[in-house]
């Protein structure tokens, strides 16, 4: 792939992710008694984005950053920019909904602040790591991994740093406004522990997992 086509690719899978988020969100206000019953049911939808991201074999950070070689680090500064930038046009458009999405965005990124940059950056290897393997299963047809690795990581607590790009971007302004250090430094943190993660099996074993 060209520049461009990497930028339309990963914007797609932003896209993707936005739009999961947005239901997760959703899903967390739909008036689902228990708060796990609707933590379940939000992580459920959210597998749609990796289902989608994989069929249409888009370019997503923590689906792409377990299998680059060393050549390839400015591509995936490239492929998380243009995931990025895909969340923020969903972002903008649930800032449209009559649904309390932009607080419920809140009530995510404060709980993650509180979590800690360098905790917040230890969970995140843990969903790189589901990611790298759930994406090696699905690039075999295999799709079973993705259903069930998603909301593994989501129910444990694992940031995922393209989600959380959204979650973020939804957030009131006002909030930003106040913990925009806060906020970018833990970003960058579970950017680099989503790394390790999807990493961590060929840097043990020396090899792809594919």
């Amino acid at each position: 792939m060209n520049t461009m086509q990497v930028f339309k690719s990963s914007l797609l899978s932003g896209v993707f992710v936005g739009i999961a988020g947005f239901g997760y969100l959703a899903g967390r206000n739909n008036g689902i008694e228990f708060e796990s019953t609707r933590e379940m049911f939000g992580s459920i939808l959210f597998a749609f984005a990796l289902l989608g991201v994989v069929n249409y074999k888009l370019l997503l950070y923590t689906g792409t950053a377990g299998f680059i070689t060393r050549h390839e680090k400015v591509r995936i500064l490239q492929i998380l920019l243009g995931n990025i930038i895909g969340c923020w046009l969903i972002a903008m458009l649930a800032r449209c909904s009559a649904m309390p999405i932009q607080e419920s965005a809140q009530t995510i990124l404060e709980s993650r602040l509180n979590v800690g940059i360098w905790r917040g950056g230890l969970l995140s290897i843990g969903c790189g790591f589901i990611m790298t393997t759930a994406v090696t299963f699905a690039r075999k047809g295999n799709n079973l991994p993705l259903l069930i690795g998603v909301p593994l990581f989501i129910l444990c607590g694992f940031p995922h740093c393209i989600a959380d790009a959204f979650y973020y971007m939804a957030a009131p302004l006002a909030y930003w406004q106040q913990n925009w250090l806060s906020i970018l430094l833990f970003y960058l943190a579970i950017v680099l522990g989503n790394f390790v993660g999807c990493n961590f099996y060929r840097w043990v074993m020396g090899s792809n997992p594919e």
